[in-house]
């Protein structure tokens, strides 16, 4: 069935093409090749963005983003401004942040998602919106993100995350090459770059002694150990042998492959 669109709408795509915003940072970030084009497509005009309408998750999240902030700011008493208010960079016209919020006594960037119950964990939840939230506190210059999390479970989750300079520059990096895709009419390719993994804040202490699997991993642990070790120094030792400009280098059962962002990375083969 043919889905007409409004020319309110037509108006809020024109303007989404104009700048990178916080929403798009994963897919530039990502791994998803045919993501990333058509997210070049969207920008260039050449595609229409993709209808989420009928997207039960994605329409949860947006009707339940009142729900978010009432609710994060009533278990913190802190209160949330600037709601879905747009900031473009100061420097680079070409990004903006259409902010759920900002956290008013601390000046933290607000984030309001709602997530499925089933697999959920704050690692994962963390790593998923992590380009979005470095992205946006980058055009904001706040030092940290707030991510409210309502999951269908009927549970709530506050997770802080703080600024990263070097996971930003990596961000920087990849959204400039793909927005002089946007302006040259250049198809993007997967940037290949490895972001830092997030750090969530550590505020507990927990005992484990009452863990079987914790047990029987420690063991194994303390059983491998120098054998571990051996390995990582092999591994750190080869690398400075692979040399500067070879894509790839093999031999004695052992290929090691450089990525586009420079990483090596080993693989064990046979040997004939």
């Amino acid at each position: 069935m043919h889905r007409s669109i409004s020319s309110q709408q037509k108006i809020s795509h024109f303007d989404r093409r104009t700048f990178i915003g916080g929403s798009d940072a994963p897919t530039v970030m990502g791994d998803d090749a045919v993501a990333l084009l058509r997210l070049w497509q969207e920008k260039r005009g050449e595609v229409e963005p993709e209808d989420l309408s009928g997207n039960l998750v994605v329409q949860l999240g947006t009707a339940t983003q009142h729900l978010n902030r009432a609710w994060y700011e009533r278990q913190t008493g802190l209160a949330v401004t600037h709601v879905q208010r747009r900031v473009f960079h100061p420097v680079h016209k070409w990004m903006a942040a259409t902010l759920d919020g900002r956290v008013h006594q601390t000046g933290d960037v607000f984030e309001s998602k709602f997530a499925l119950p089933w697999n959920f964990s704050e690692d994962a939840a963390a790593d998923k919106h992590m380009a979005q939230l470095q992205h946006n506190m980058w055009v904001v210059a706040a030092r940290a993100a707030v991510l409210s999390i309502i999951t269908g479970g009927g549970r709530w989750v506050e997770i802080r995350i703080h600024a990263d300079p070097l996971y930003q520059h990596l961000l920087l990096t990849a959204e400039k090459k793909f927005w002089r895709c946007v302006q040259n009419g250049e198809a993007p390719q997967l940037f290949g770059i490895e972001p830092p993994r997030p750090r969530l804040a550590a505020i507990r202490v927990v005992d484990m002694s009452g863990s079987n699997a914790w047990a029987e991993l420690g063991t194994l642990y303390r059983q491998t150990r120098g054998a571990a070790l051996e390995h990582e120094r092999a591994k750190t030792e080869l690398k400075a042998l692979v040399p500067e400009d070879a894509k790839e280098a093999s031999g004695h059962g052992l290929r090691a492959k450089r990525s586009k962002a420079g990483a090596i990375s080993f693989e064990v083969v046979d040997v004939a």
